[in-house]
């Protein structure tokens, strides 16, 4: 492979901001490569577009559907659970699926990126769709805790994490100039699913049964992770078999590591709406049936998040958009869901929420990526990932232990969502004024 093609997007600290061309009153710093190679020679390296591209595109929209879609509606288990099969427990119990599910996923993404810039996609799809359908399989017939544990907490999640990370992964090389976008469509995917899913739940939960409920999903997970199988490719044809598991080196640079510490804080707060919004509708007058579509609403306002922003972003720039989308997410619990009590009111919240919480889950990729050499794509956002699994465990448990701790008042936990997610865009800004301190530069 040639050098060029190699090193597309290399950075460094030192790089990014020397790169940057003082007479630009908009200076592009993600488009400036680190070698010597012209921006129309690096340009040329990546397609941007094609029929591989775009299959790859539409697979990775239908992989996350079924998979990252599932883990967005998890806060429709939560109330069934505690409504039925698991009612002797409490929530803060539950809660440990969920949040083991999402610690397992995240965690995996090390292993798995790994795998993908060795082998590529598709060795992992295939067993990942294995997994998840066989996991789903098991949840339907689970009637212990650790039953669910095992089955949905943790099968299930490795099965998303080996569906998740290469139908990203193989996104990005295939574009450049329109990776947010390309990526924003693919991640729309889990918002559609989010939207999807608690639906079905809740209008099959009556039909026809827990069991069945979550066969069907199974067998949804089967078909169309089957298609993503068939499209998800990569353009890298030599893979790096020689290569360590874990290189320290992927932590050389000081954006790469505030963005990683920016997402430890993000993600510990960025999920407890997703698991608590039903239970707190609820808890003020809002029915169970009207409830479960609160969670459609906000996972509905993740789906423009992941595409608006994201199409934003290749033109302002990646981390400019990143910033605030992650900065109001923080602010938005802080302000408008402490004051949330009717229906109205709630849903707004949801929907507004969605869209900003959306908006940080489509565009840390492309942001990893722009910093990133195309040999570490993989690596990098499994490790990203990894790394954000052990907050991203933590926050729903200890939302509902200060749910608990306060005599059933949300405030504390709300206030808790909304400090680390505003925290967390303190230190993605801190990145982006290391790679470029001018604030007309697109980076």
């Amino acid at each position: 492979m040639p050098t060029a093609d190699l090193d597309v997007e290399k950075r460094s600290t030192k790089e990014s901001v020397a790169g940057v061309i003082s007479n630009s009153s908009a200076t592009a710093v993600n488009d400036l490569p680190s070698n010597a190679s012209s921006v129309a020679d690096v340009d040329s390296t990546f397609p941007d577009g094609g029929a591989a591209a775009w299959l790859t595109v539409f697979g990775a929209f239908l992989a996350l559907f079924c998979s990252f879609g599932q883990l967005n509606s998890f806060g429709t288990f939560q109330t069934w659970y505690a409504e039925h099969q698991l009612s002797h427990l409490p929530p803060s119990t539950i809660a440990w699926i969920g949040s083991l599910q999402l610690w397992v996923f995240f965690f995996s993404g090390g292993f798995v990126g790994r795998l993908f810039d060795a082998y590529g996609p598709r060795r992992i799809l295939i067993p990942g769709l294995l997994v998840l359908v066989f996991g789903t399989m098991m949840t339907s017939i689970s009637t212990q805790y650790y039953q669910y544990i095992l089955a949905q907490g943790v099968l299930v999640a490795v099965g998303i994490g080996a569906v998740f990370y290469p139908s990203l992964a193989a996104i990005s090389t295939h574009f450049k100039k329109y990776r947010s976008t390309a990526l924003g469509i693919a991640v729309s995917g889990s918002g559609v699913g989010g939207v999807v899913y608690p639906i079905m739940y809740q209008q099959l939960f009556i039909k026809v049964g827990f069991a069945w409920t979550v066969r069907i999903s199974g067998f949804i997970s089967l078909v169309l992770c089957g298609v993503a199988v068939a499209t998800v490719t990569s353009r890298l044809a030599k893979r790096q078999q020689d290569t360590p598991w874990f290189d320290p080196r992927v932590f050389r640079d000081a954006p790469f590591r505030l963005v990683v510490a920016g997402s430890i804080l993000i993600s510990f707060g960025l999920f407890i709406p997703f698991f608590y919004i039903v239970d707190y509708s609820t808890d003020h007058g809002i029915s169970p049936e009207t409830a479960f579509y609160v969670l459609s609403v906000m996972n509905a306002g993740g789906i423009l998040g992941r595409l608006a922003p994201a199409f934003l972003a290749d033109v302002l720039g990646r981390f400019n958009i990143l910033i605030p989308c992650a900065f109001l997410a923080g602010l938005l619990p802080l302000v408008f869901w402490t004051f949330a009590r009717s229906l109205a009111a709630i849903m707004v919240f949801a929907a507004v929420y969605g869209f900003f919480s959306g908006a940080f889950n489509a565009l840390v990729i492309p942001c990893i990526v722009q910093i990133s050499d195309v040999r570490e794509y993989g690596t990098r956002i499994g490790v990203l990932y990894s790394i954000v699994s052990f907050p991203a465990l933590c926050g729903g448990p200890v939302a509902g232990a200060m749910l608990k701790a306060e005599g059933g008042s949300y405030i504390g936990m709300i206030m808790l969502a909304g400090a680390t997610m505003i925290a967390g865009s303190l230190f993605m800004l801190w990145a982006r004024l290391l790679l470029s301190k001018r604030v007309r530069d697109r980076v």
